[in-house]
């Protein structure tokens, strides 16, 4: 097969109306056309099909796909891979009409659009081969895909085991804590009514006033945590509240569109999109306020380094991230809860438990969904329950958790070039179809340019024929 400006060829598409009344609305298509989406983003998603052979000869569908009937000197499926090319999708997209929220592939575009063509034999070839190539590849990825599963699902076994305290057996086996969760859970409650106590003292005292009597029986007891269903905690450990292990659990603000015209953004506003399920934040979109803004309107819902943020509105739920230390201050949006950990809790047990599937299942039961839309509660967050260890076995659960993790990531990373290699190596082998050179030429093949020049006189053809008058159907785009 030469070039394809040469004996390689082309076709145009044309309108033509081959079938009788449809109902508006609807689309009709036979076995063996090709259904293309037209509409974003289904288009730039690749969706299109080969109808199959169909029983009752005909079929109706969404008026939101282009048919496209191939010849019989044109196999549909060269029509199908070749529309399936990411080049022609991009030069779809960049002839779309319509407005921005619903954009399509005109007809007029796509009746005007040239394809090539390669004599019928070697069409036959040409296809034969690039599914044998299209099919080990997909094979690859299906296999890439798996591990890639297998990665997450290990990634929330392991999860599970630091929480549950079998991650750390052996370091308790050899060490013995100087404080057990037990007892640091008593000091943390026993600090966390010292400081209620000692604030409530200083209001009376700005205000002038003595104590009432009893005044301490007002102290709020922090919520207790539910246990029912959650498994057994290892020896030294204890179940606790959210509202037991942080200082508060909040959410955030989000400020009007117009309350920081003319002001110099410097503070870093977060929204979900920041948040990710692997612990950090992903700051490609960034977000500013200003400095007034966040002290004033927002100041409620600042957030600091080494505070926990996790989403309370999905789908989906289970984001979590940990605030760095990149800036020193920071805002969030009110589909956010913060979470902020005492002193005696490491902020990245936090934030590793939350990613848990314990928490998330626990989590998932009392969550609220309202049209698409999923809601937690801060109440839920409060009483969230919290396996507590002692702060040694914390920080030996995080160093040994990392190290796991970090060789989670680096295969994670290595799958996922992978992947987009196969992506890239798919549109190569496609490219290279359509250009003539995934297979040898037979020069007993009929020349492309005899090929098309019978496509040009069957459609004369046709066009002296007198069509009846009758109302008006669909286009059906004839290829």
């Amino acid at each position: 097969m030469s070039a394809v400006t040469e004996e390689f060829g082309g076709i145009s598409v044309e309108a033509r109306r081959p079938l009788g009344e449809v109902q508006k609305g609807y689309t009709a298509f036979l076995g063996g056309d090709v259904l293309f989406a037209k509409i974003t983003p289904c288009m730039e998603n690749g969706k299109l099909a080969v109808v199959p052979r169909l029983q009752d000869h005909i079929a109706y569908g969404s008026t939101e796909f282009h048919v496209l009937r191939a010849r019989d000197t044109v196999q549909p499926r060269w029509l199908a891979y070749f529309l399936s090319q990411s080049a022609f999708r991009r030069l779809a997209r960049q002839n779309m009409t319509g407005s921005a929220g619903q954009l399509r592939v005109a007809t007029t575009w796509l009746s005007g659009t040239t394809i090539p063509v390669a004599p019928a034999t070697e069409q036959t070839r040409i296809i034969t081969k690039l599914e044998e190539l299209l099919s080990d590849l997909d094979a690859g990825v299906a296999e890439l895909k798996t591990a890639q599963k297998k990665l997450k699902q290990y990634r929330q076994s392991l999860l599970k085991a630091a929480v549950e305290g079998a991650l750390t057996a052996e370091w308790r086996a050899r060490n013995k804590p100087a404080e057990t969760g037990v007892q640091l859970l008593d000091r943390i409650l026993s600090e966390r009514r010292a400081r209620w106590e000692a604030k409530q003292l200083n209001k009376f005292k700005e205000q002038g006033k003595t104590p009432p009597k009893d005044w301490q029986k007002k102290y709020p007891e922090p919520v207790q945590p539910d246990t029912t269903d959650l498994p057994e905690l290892p020896e030294g450990w204890v179940w606790a509240s959210g509202e037991h292990l942080c200082e508060f659990i909040t959410k955030g603000t989000t400020p009007p569109k117009d309350l920081d015209s003319g002001e110099e953004k410097s503070v870093p506003f977060l929204r979900v999109t920041n948040l990710t399920d692997q612990g950090e934040l992903d700051l490609t979109d960034e977000v500013f306020v200003s400095l007034k803004t966040h002290q004033s309107f927002l100041a409620r819902s600042a957030v600091y380094p080494n505070d926990v943020l996790m989403n309370i509105v999905g789908p989906p739920l289970g984001q979590v991230s940990v605030v760095p230390s990149t800036f020193n201050e920071w805002n969030i949006n009110q589909a956010i809860a913060i979470f902020r950990a005492v002193e005696g809790v490491l902020p990245w047990f936090i934030c590793r438990y939350l990613l848990s599937p314990v928490a998330q299942r626990w989590l998932k039961v009392r969550s609220k969904t309202t049209a698409g839309q999923t809601n937690l509660t801060l109440e839920v967050c409060r009483g969230l329950p919290f396996p507590l260890p002692p702060q040694d076995e914390q920080q030996a659960l995080l160093v040994n958790l990392e190290m796991a993790m970090s060789s989670i990531v680096s295969q994670g990373r290595a799958i996922g070039l992978a992947l987009k290699q196969s992506t890239a190596q798919r549109q190569n082998i496609l490219r290279a179809a359509f250009a003539g050179q995934l297979v040898p030429q037979d020069p007993n093949d009929e020349p492309a340019s005899v090929l098309l020049e019978r496509i040009r006189a069957e459609r004369a053809a046709k066009a002296s024929v007198k069509k009846p008058r009758g109302r008006k159907t669909k286009d059906t785009t004839d290829a």
